[in-house]
């Protein structure tokens, strides 16, 4: 039967990754891979979480399951972070560990779909493995533009989105620090999404996988929060990966919201079975150094100043590319506006092969650009490729 398996087309940024690595150019520029870099071009591990660790090495004793529900240490240690004071809402959101942002995502669409969801309202461009799981799942998307042509969040379009929504239906929503594209919403503007979700019959999903790396820890939330406290009930797909810089442990967590406290525990029950038959049990090693850190207060203060010089240098590379205005026809200035990660450059796939072919410039072919990947040294040859190949 495994003969009926058509191949499928592998995975663009893996073979992005292995044409970086095979360029020998030494002023090759990478800006595919969706991680942080510093200004020297390294991923490194942060201070905070070489001490968990270490801690973590003297202090545990065993390496038995956790049950699916994971670190419930770590779950609720990251809640105040995630949900402010009243973390728990009165007894109404809970949650579980899930092997990453994604683990958490596909946890969030299952439990929805267990519970009616059949449509799922996603602005475009949008992180790609939202469609895949949807699609997976076997969920109708319907999609809606996300960014105007100034760079700056289509308001209207997602209000309709959500006026437009009925029974059955859910809009997912990135938090903050949007991928692919940097544009997030104003507080003003959270403030009247929350509005109409508070009148609409979907189901507010958020994915919340960059805190930090925008604005500020606080300020990150201020639209989940805003979004929370008009609805009756919510799923939350959170990261950590990012933020603590913990890629590869694979540390998520799954929250629900429930309209009333007496229900979280049926809500939760069937997030359990879903995980159960999913990954089983989430991995350990990276929850269980979060939640050292979270329980410590000089280590949560080490990792919140690690986060700022995280973010610091994010916004000094945005800076710098909204000085430089315009590159050929690309206007780089709404990137200084934008925040986290990411960036979408207006490139045609034909500009992005030459900036790669003559310049040792690498990025996906959708035009999303990592911003960390450049620094005070490259971006000029950045902005003048970019005009070579586009003026």
């Amino acid at each position: 039967m495994l003969n009926t398996l058509a191949p499928q087309p592998p995975d663009a940024l893996l073979a992005l990754i292995k044409q970086f690595e095979a360029d020998d150019r030494s002023d090759k520029i990478d800006l595919g891979v969706g991680v942080y870099r510093t200004g020297e071009g390294d991923t490194p591990v942060f201070d905070a979480i070489k001490k968990a660790e270490h801690r973590l090495h003297e202090e545990q004793t065993s390496k038995a399951y956790l049950g699916p529900e994971g670190d419930m240490g770590f779950v609720n240690a990251l809640m105040p972070y995630l949900f402010g004071k009243d973390a728990t809402r009165g007894g109404r959101i809970s949650g579980m560990q899930t092997p990453g942002g994604t683990g958490a995502v596909r946890l969030a669409l299952a439990l929805a779909q267990k519970a009616g969801v059949t449509r799922v309202h996603l602005g475009l461009p949008s992180w790609p493995n939202h469609a895949q799981i949807l699609k997976d799942l076997g969920l109708e998307t319907v999609g809606f533009d996300h960014a105007s042509a100034d760079g700056s969040a289509d308001l209207d379009a997602v209000l309709a989105a959500i006026r437009g929504a009925q029974a059955g239906d859910a809009v997912l929503l990135h938090a903050c620090c949007h991928n692919p594209t940097g544009i997030d919403y104003t507080d003003e503007q959270w403030d009247q999404i929350a509005a109409a979700l508070a009148d609409s019959e979907a189901l507010p999903l958020i994915d919340i996988a960059y805190q930090g790396l925008g604005r500020g820890m606080e300020e990150d939330a201020y639209g989940m929060r805003a979004v929370l406290a008009a609805v009756p009930e919510a799923l939350i797909a959170q990261s950590c990966d990012k933020n603590f810089g913990v890629y590869r442990d694979r540390v998520g967590a799954f929250y629900a919201m429930a309209e009333q406290g007496s229900q979280i525990d049926a809500i939760m029950s069937n997030a359990a079975a879903l995980a159960r038959a999913n990954w089983s049990m989430p991995p350990d090693h990276g929850g269980a150094t979060v939640r050292i850190i979270l329980r410590d207060d000089e280590l949560t203060g080490l990792w919140l100043d690690e986060l700022e010089t995280m973010r610091a240098r994010l916004n000094e590379v945005r800076a710098k590319l909204a000085e430089a205005g315009t590159a050929g026809s690309v206007d780089l200035s709404p990137i200084g506006k934008q925040s986290g990660l990411f960036s979408v450059l207006p490139l045609a796939k034909s500009q992005i092969e030459t900036l790669r072919d003559e310049h040792a410039i690498y990025m996906a072919g959708s035009g999303r650009i990592n911003v960390a990947g450049l620094h005070m040294g490259n971006i000029d040859k950045f902005v003048q490729a970019l005009a070579s190949v586009t003026s």
